[in-house]
């Protein structure tokens, strides 16, 4: 029987229904996301979720500005964290791969893969946040570099990308392995590579 969700606050039925649709695209065979499959899992009528979210690509929308919103969250609580800018540097990278590892659904947005066949202005605001998150590791290094951690000859641009290219080749992993390969498997052995010697 569907139930209606008139009587919820509206910003309430709107995380209900982002919820859901965090959870549909979370279901490692990739169904398909449908207004009436949101409407199913909620038990409610699709007019319903169109009340909420005239169409699909606003709650994708929506739910791109909520990972937006958490990730730099707790990005800022790193940077103003007390400890070494060398420890503020891996906290940054441990954020972006556990982030994933704990939403996998929120991966498959962060990939670009649950976009595939939407409105291409979506996947411009990934490009967007992936350029974000990139300065900040880019902001991160500088930090680095001025507190003597760093060397003054490292190009802070090109270890920033490579910082970049790294999560979102385990975020790819992490979706394309139906979630089975964690973003944080082996973090321990890679991070040796991965971070310059004057930051281990």
């Amino acid at each position: 029987m569907k139930r209606s969700i008139a009587s919820i606050p509206v910003d309430d039925r709107k995380d209900l229904l982002l919820q859901a649709l965090a959870g549909l695209l979370e279901h490692p065979q990739k169904l398909k996301v449908t207004t009436a499959a949101l409407a199913a899992q909620l038990r409610i009528s699709e007019s319903s979720v169109y009340r909420c979210f005239p169409t699909k690509s606003h709650m994708f929308e929506a739910l791109i500005a909520f990972i937006e919103r958490t990730l730099f969250g707790l990005i800022n609580k790193i940077l103003q964290d007390e400890g070494g800018s060398d420890k503020r540097i891996e906290n940054l990278l441990l954020l972006l791969l556990g982030f994933s590892q704990k939403n996998p659904g929120m991966t498959r947005i962060l990939t670009g893969d649950a976009l595939v066949n939407e409105n291409e202005h979506l996947q411009l605001r990934i490009n967007q946040l992936h350029d974000r998150l990139e300065a900040t590791l880019k902001q991160a290094l500088r930090f680095a570099m001025s507190e003597g951690r760093l060397k003054n000859d490292r190009d802070v641009s090109a270890q920033a990308n490579l910082f970049m290219c790294f999560v979102i080749g385990r975020w790819h992993q992490f979706v394309k392995s139906g979630f089975k390969r964690e973003p944080l498997a082996n973090w321990d052995v890679q991070r040796l590579t991965l971070l310059p010697r004057e930051l281990l």
